[in-house]
């Protein structure tokens, strides 16, 4: 299905591209709750359905692209090239390996949080190690967007 935002880009490609400018702010204000209001159940309610609504998203993304494929709408772009992939490919390899491994540690903090936080959430020994690897993995997050955003105008903006 054709994007909505007038460039090459699928449908998937649009609400990816479009979801990381909301996924940004909502995740800057669940820190804010929690580091400045010291809100911590509505810190972890905003981190779990962020969790769940990018799970969700990547899997209809990953769906999408195993179906549709991207790389034929790739071509009209000057930083595409299919003998080397040229830049649009690099920008990729890096987004994927700063994603994949944001994905993975994003679920480690969430895993690790639920199980080792009382219920009601409060601050607790494991407050620590949460502290220092959610700053990563949000710091990770930011990195995914900024490639993201980057890749999708190499490939299906740039002509």
């Amino acid at each position: 299905m054709p994007g909505f935002l007038g460039s090459r880009a699928t449908f998937m490609l649009d609400v990816v591209f479009l979801a990381m400018f909301v996924v940004l702010p909502v995740l800057a204000f669940s820190i804010y709750l929690v580091r400045v209001k010291k809100n911590y159940r509505w810190h972890k309610r905003i981190q779990l359905a962020l969790g769940t609504v990018l799970a969700v998203a990547v899997a209809a993304f990953e769906v999408d692209m195993r179906l549709r494929g991207w790389t034929h709408l790739a071509e009209p772009s000057p930083y595409y090239d299919a003998q080397t992939g040229g830049t649009v490919f690099t920008v990729l390899w890096i987004h994927l390996a700063v994603a994949v491994a944001t994905a993975v540690l994003w679920v480690v903090v969430i895993v690790r949080a639920v199980r080792n936080f009382p219920s009601p959430p409060a601050p607790a020994e494991h407050s620590r190690w949460h502290t220092r690897w959610a700053w990563v993995a949000t710091w990770g997050m930011v990195l995914t967007a900024a490639t993201g955003w980057i890749f999708y105008y190499l490939a299906f903006v740039a002509s």
